[in-house]
C-alpha cells in the first residue's frame, strides 16, 4: 500500500495544506452503515462544549470506564467513571488548567458489547464521559492483546526471550497483523474527533506502538505524545524482536516519547543508535533525536499517584472500621505485619518473597509467631500457561511455609487472592510496618507510594494507631523496578538473592524508630510533590515545546507501510528545478557531479569495490573534459587512485566543502540543491 501523504503536493514542490477543520466533533460511524448526527443536533451538543477549549485527546487499552449490565434489561448497560484509572487521575491532575481543557478518551471496554448495541453504547459514552469507544471483534481482541501484547511483546520488554515455546511465545506473524488491525482501527477512532490543527494527542503503552505512523500519515503536523509505562529492554534483548524497526520507526513518529527512568531512556536511544544509525544530543537540559529533520524530544518522568483520591480513602470510616479491625487480629495479638501487594504475574517475584520470609525465620526464629507476611494477590491480567503455573507454585510454597512454621492461631504467611476495595488495600498499608516489593521487572510500580501515603495516615488514624504524628514507614524494594531510584530511603534488594531479601525483611524489622521517621519523612515529601498531576503537566509542556516547530517547518510524508516518515525541511527549501539545472550546466565551463558510491557506482554488497568497466565506460561517454566526478562514500583512501580511469575523481563527505583545482565548490543547502564555482569564497 502506497503511503506517501501529500505525493501531488511533493512533486509540485508546494508545502502541505491543511483547510482548517470545524471545532464541532465530525459525523461519525459507530457501527458500519450507521452515520450519528452528533454535530448539528442542537445547542446542547457536546461540540458546541468543546469549541472555546483546548483538547486533548489521550489514547489507551483500556477508558476509564466500568460497565455493568443492568438487571432489569438484558439490552442495556449503566456506565460509571473508573476512579482508580490512570487516564482519569491524569485529568484530575491538571488542577486549574481542566476549566480550560477539554480531554477526550479514545480505547476499549472491558466488556463485549454486541453489535446490535454498539450504536446506543457509543452515543452514550461520548455525550456523557467523553469517551470513544473503539469497538473490536473478540478473535480479533484476543490475538492482539492476550496474543501479541501479552505473549510477545510483554515479556521481551521485560527481558524474558522465548528460548523454548514454554519461555514465551515465539513471534507469530498473523499476531502481528492483529496488532497493526488494531491500531488502525484505534487511528480512525480517533479522526472522527480530532482537530489537527489544535488537538493535542497522547497515546499510553505498548499496546499502541505503531499508533503514531497512522496518525502521522494522516496529518503530517499532528500534535502527537507517546508514553511508555512498562519497561524498554537493552538493545542486545530488544534486537531479537522480528518487527523491531518497524516498532522503532513508529513510535519517533511521535513528537514526545516519555519513559519512567533514565535506563529505559537510554536503552531506547541505544536500539536507535544501533538499529536506525540515529545520534541522538542534549540541548538545555532537553534530549532530542533527529530523524529526517525533526527533532523527536526524550522524556523522563516517574508517573506518581492521586493524592487527592488516597487522602480522601483514609478519610472513609470504611477504612477507619478496616484498620481497628487489623489492629485487633494483629498488632493486638503482637505480631507485627510485613504487607506485599502483587498482581498474579509472573514478574512480580512473588514466590521469591516467600522463599526470603521461609529463609529469614529459619536464620531467625525469634521471629516466629511474631511475624506475619499478609501477600495480597491481585487478580492477573494476562493468560496462559505461564500464569497458571505461577499460581500453582505461590499456593504450594504458602502451604509447605505455614505448615513448617505455622501453629495453632498463627500462619506465618495469609496469602489473599480474593478482590479486595481499594479502601481495603489502603487499611493494610495503613497497619504494615514494611511494604516488601521484589518484581524481578517492573515498568513502574506505584505501590510503594501509595504505602508511603498510607503511613502518614491523617488525625483520626493516628488516634487508632496512637502514632502521635510520628510517621514511619519501611521500604525493602527490588531494584528491578522503576520507582527504585525515586526512593533513595528504602533497602534496595536484588529479588533473585533469597538470602539478601531476607537479611533486608529482618533488617527492616530492627531498624530503629527515629530512623524509620527520617527514611517515611524524605520519602513523603519526594511522593507529595511528585504526583500524578506533576507528571501529567510536566509531560504536556514539554509536548507542547517539541510541536513548537511544527508551523515553522515544511512537510513531506514518505515511505511505505509502517516506513512511512515524515521529512521536514526549513521554510527556505525549494524544490529543484530541472530547468534551472540544464541552464546552469550550460552556462559554465567548470562542473563537479556529486554521484554516491555504494549502490551507484557500484553495488552494495560487491566484495571487489572497483566500479565495473561498464560504470566507467558511461562516465567516459557522457561527462566532458571540465566536468569533475565527486563520489561521495567512506570508501578506504588507498583505493581512490585509480579506480575511475583517467576521471578526476575526489571522495568527500557530504558535510564537507572540497576544495579543487584551487577553487572553492559550494554545495548551497538542500534549499538550492545547486552546484557554484566561486574564485572568490565568503567561506
Amino acid at each position: 500500500m502506497i503511503s506517501y501523504s501529500n505525493l501531488l503536493e511533493l512533486a509540485s514542490g508546494d508545502s502541505p495544506t491543511f483547510g482548517r477543520m470545524s471545532r464541532q466533533i465530525p459525523r461519525i460511524m459507530a457501527v458500519a452503515g450507521i452515520m450519528s448526527n452528533i454535530d448539528n443536533d442542537s445547542k446542547e451538543s457536546l461540540s458546541s462544549d468543546l469549541s472555546p477549549k483546548d483538547r486533548i485527546i489521550i489514547v489507551a487499552n483500556e477508558l476509564p470506564i466500568r460497565a455493568q449490565r443492568k438487571l432489569e434489561s438484558s439490552t442495556s448497560w449503566t456506565f460509571s467513571l473508573d476512579e482508580n484509572s490512570l487516564l482519569l487521575q491524569l485529568k484530575d491532575g491538571l488542577g486549574s488548567e481542566e476549566a480550560t481543557t477539554e480531554v477526550i478518551y479514545v480505547g476499549c471496554l472491558k466488556e463485549d458489547i454486541h453489535p446490535s448495541e454498539q450504536e446506543e453504547v457509543y452515543q452514550l459514552l461520548l455525550e456523557n464521559f467523553k469517551c470513544v469507544p473503539t469497538f473490536l471483534p473478540l478473535d480479533l481482541y484476543t490475538r492482539y492483546y492476550h496474543g501479541f501484547c501479552k505473549q510477545q511483546l510483554w515479556p521481551l520488554f521485560h527481558y524474558m526471550l522465548p528460548l523454548s515455546p514454554d519461555l514465551g511465545g515465539r513471534f507469530d506473524r498473523s499476531l502481528w497483523q492483529a496488532y497493526v488491525s488494531v491500531n488502525k482501527i484505534f487511528a480512525d477512532r480517533i479522526m472522527e474527533v480530532i482537530n489537527p490543527e489544535d488537538d493535542f494527542v497522547w497515546i499510553h503503552d505498548y499496546h499502541l506502538m505503531v499508533l503514531p505512523t497512522f496518525l502521522r500519515k494522516r496529518f503530517n503536523r499532528v500534535k502527537l505524545g507517546f508514553f511508555l509505562h512498562s519497561p524498554f529492554p537493552s538493545s542486545e534483548i530488544y534486537r531479537t524482536l522480528p518487527i523491531r524497526e518497524e516498532l522503532l520507526r513508529a513510535l519517533l513518529n511521535a513528537d514526545l516519547i516519555g519513559f519512567h527512568t533514565f535506563d529505559y531512556a537510554r536503552h531506547f536511544l541505544s536500539c536507535c543508535s544501533r538499529m536506525l544509525g540515529l545520534t541522538y544530543e542534549s540541548k538545555r537540559g532537553y534530549i532530542g533525536l533527529e530523524y529526517y529533520g525533526r527533532t523527536v524530544s526524550i522524556k523522563i518522568l516517574p508517573v506518581g499517584i492521586h493524592m487527592g483520591q488516597l487522602r480522601s480513602v483514609l478519610s472513609l470510616p470504611e477504612t477507619e472500621n478496616k484498620v481497628k479491625e487489623l489492629i485487633e487480629e494483629y498488632s493486638k495479638k503482637g505480631r507485627r505485619m510485613l504487607l506485599g501487594v502483587d498482581d498474579m504475574d509472573i514478574f512480580k517475584g512473588i514466590t521469591l518473597k516467600l522463599l526470603a520470609m521461609e529463609q529469614m525465620l529459619t536464620q531467625h526464629p525469634e521471629w516466629q509467631g511474631k511475624v506475619v507476611l499478609v501477600q495480597i494477590a491481585n487478580p492477573a491480567r494476562g493468560k496462559g500457561k505461564d500464569v497458571k503455573e505461577m499460581k500453582a507454585e505461590t499456593y504450594s510454597t504458602v502451604k509447605r511455609i505455614n505448615n513448617t512454621f505455622g501453629r495453632p492461631g498463627y500462619d506465618p504467611i495469609v496469602l489473599i487472592d480474593a478482590p479486595l476495595r481499594f479502601y481495603e488495600r489502603v487499611a493494610y498499608y495503613v497497619v504494615a510496618e514494611c511494604c516488601l516489593v521484589t518484581a524481578v521487572r517492573d515498568g513502574m510500580n506505584l505501590i510503594p507510594y501509595e504505602y508511603i501515603v498510607s503511613r502518614q495516615g491523617n488525625e483520626k488514624l493516628d488516634k487508632i494507631l496512637k502514632v502521635e504524628n510520628h510517621h514511619k514507614s519501611m521500604l525493602v524494594v527490588s531494584e528491578f523496578i522503576g520507582c527504585s531510584p525515586s526512593l533513595s530511603g528504602a533497602i534496595r534488594v536484588n529479588p533473585w538473592n533469597v538470602d539478601a531479601v531476607a537479611d533486608a525483611m529482618d533488617s527492616a524489622l530492627e531498624v530503629a524508630e527515629p530512623e524509620k521517621q527520617l527514611r517515611h519523612e524524605k520519602h513523603y515529601k519526594y511522593v507529595s510533590t511528585h504526583d500524578v498531576g506533576y507528571w501529567a503537566r510536566s509531560f504536556l509542556q514539554d509536548l507542547e515545546r517539541s510541536c513548537g516547530e511544527h508551523g515553522r517547518r515544511r512537510c513531506w510524508g514518505i515511505g511505505f507501510g509502517l516506513s512511512f516518515r515524515v521529512v521536514a525541511l526549513d521554510q527556505s527549501f525549494r524544490k529543484l528545478s530541472m530547468e534551472h539545472i540544464v541552464s546552469a550546466y550550460k552556462r559554465t565551463k567548470t562542473r563537479a557531479i556529486l554521484l554516491d558510491y555504494d549502490d551507484t557506482l557500484m553495488p552494495q554488497g560487491s566484495i571487489d569495490k572497483r566500479p565495473s568497466s561498464k560504470s566507467i565506460e558511461i562516465l567516459n561517454t557522457n561527462f566532458i573534459a571540465e566536468t569533475q566526478l565527486k563520489s561521495i562514500g567512506e570508501r578506504v583512501r588507498e583505493r581512490e587512485s585509480g579506480l575511475l580511469g583517467d576521471i578526476a575523481l575526489a571522495f568527500v563527505r557530504v558535510t564537507r566543502v572540497s576544495v579543487l583545482g584551487g577553487k572553492e565548490w559550494i554545495l548551497n543547502g538542500l534549499h538550492e540543491l545547486c552546484l557554484t564555482s566561486r574564485h572568490d569564497s565568503d567561506l
